[in-house]
């Protein structure tokens, strides 16, 4: 069996869940912060795609990034890079079909976070930045794993924008959906079978993961007495109690 296709799947998720955890956290951290209208418009805007058919995410795509679109051309002739039929065009659509999933829960555990933990940050002399990594990302952390797993576990499924974009080509774009889909179309259905194991086994994985993360969740939440974010705002107050006795 050549396993290039879950070699380029697993990359494929990995490169996408890296840039939609980073565009996911700063647009769920603006956004939650934003009044309700901006955040209504917002939340129509970024969770559009989660509720489109991949096939038309693909459509939209291959006219933004086509090599005979505004964007593509700019990119062959100024660059000398294909957007489409590569596999990083996969990247693409990945990163366009999962980051809904990674901006929904990041944003609903930014909106649960409890801000009289950072306004005491704040008290202190404490940054924005400060607080912002020390005091709020260690409360959500929980939801935060939970929202890239899912974006992971999406975009290691997803099959119709990535069949537009990039198409199929063994040993360059083919991913595990995509084998699988011309292993049956050729009536290969033993090789289609195998896939849809191997598939079958790293879905298992991932929830698994989630299902651990949301549990350590729930015991957070248990144990009250305690929490990353009070925790940092409290060594923030002793820190801080420290600087003044060494001042006077």
């Amino acid at each position: 069996m050549d396993i290039f296709p879950l070699a380029n799947s697993l990359r494929v998720a990995a490169a996408s869940t890296v840039v939609v955890f980073l565009l996911g956290i700063a647009l769920a951290n603006v956004v939650s912060r934003a009044p309700r209208v901006v955040r209504g418009l917002a939340d129509v805007v970024l969770t559009l795609p989660l509720v489109l058919p991949p096939t038309v995410v693909g459509f939209l795509l291959l006219m933004l990034l086509g090599p005979r679109r505004p964007l593509g051309a700019w990119a062959l002739s100024a660059l000398g890079l294909r957007l489409t039929m590569v596999w990083y065009a996969a990247v693409f659509a990945t990163v366009v079909v999962s980051f809904p999933l990674m901006y929904r829960t990041a944003r609903g555990a930014f909106e649960s976070f409890d801000q009289t933990l950072a306004d005491a940050a704040r008290t202190l002399g404490r940054s924005n930045a400060w607080v912002f990594w020390r005091v709020k990302m260690p409360c959500c952390r929980q939801g935060i794993v939970a929202g890239a797993v899912l974006a992971f576990a999406r975009a290691l499924g997803e099959y119709g924008a990535t069949s537009m974009v990039c198409g199929y080509m063994p040993g360059s774009t083919a991913t595990v959906s995509t084998t699988v889909y011309q292993l049956w179309r050729t009536g290969d259905n033993a090789g289609a079978l195998a896939w849809v194991i191997v598939n079958l086994a790293i879905s298992c994985v991932v929830l698994v993961a989630l299902n651990v993360v949301q549990g350590r969740t729930a015991c957070g939440r248990e144990a009250a007495s305690f929490s990353p974010a009070r925790g940092a705002a409290e060594a923030g107050a002793v820190e801080a109690g420290a600087a003044e006795g060494g001042a006077r």
